[in-house]
């Protein structure tokens, strides 16, 4: 009992402060890629909130963030365009499913063998295609 007294309640005040960061920062964020998407924001907030909600009590490490990914939202574009809001909760379920089997696999020490320009031209190429993807919202032209 005092294991989980540690662990929960050692540092509420910073736990709060935290949690109110980066929930302000996730709003916009969850927002932001429900656009990217092309679904409604409301499903975006809902979304986010039970990402962080199930990362803070099954898992998850100091300073660690979980919230939608501007990577999914640019996948995620055609999936619903073609198949609709239904293949999008199957496929969140998919991956999550997958991140615990990776999780539980330990491929996350891969990771070492990509290199810094790998990771640096995935980032570069995931902003423009977001930009790309924002365009015609900044232009207020018609997306074809």
């Amino acid at each position: 009992m005092n294991s989980i007294r540690q662990d929960w309640f050692s540092n509420v005040r910073n736990d709060l402060l935290a949690g109110l960061v980066v929930a302000l920062a996730l709003i916009p964020e969850a927002i932001a890629f429900s656009i990217i998407a092309g679904v409604d924001p409301k499903v975006g907030l809902y979304a986010s909130f039970c990402i962080a909600t199930v990362t803070a009590f099954v898992g998850g490490r100091p300073g660690m963030i979980s919230a939608a990914t501007g990577a999914m939202a640019l996948v995620m574009v055609m999936l619903v365009k073609d198949h609709g809001l239904q293949y999008l909760l199957a496929a969140t379920v998919l991956t999550g499913v997958l991140q615990i089997l990776a999780g539980w696999l330990r491929l996350g020490a891969l990771m070492r063998f990509v290199s810094r320009s790998v990771v640096t031209g995935f980032v570069n190429a995931l902003a423009i295609l977001i930009f790309m993807a924002q365009l015609p919202e900044l232009t207020g032209a018609n997306a074809t």
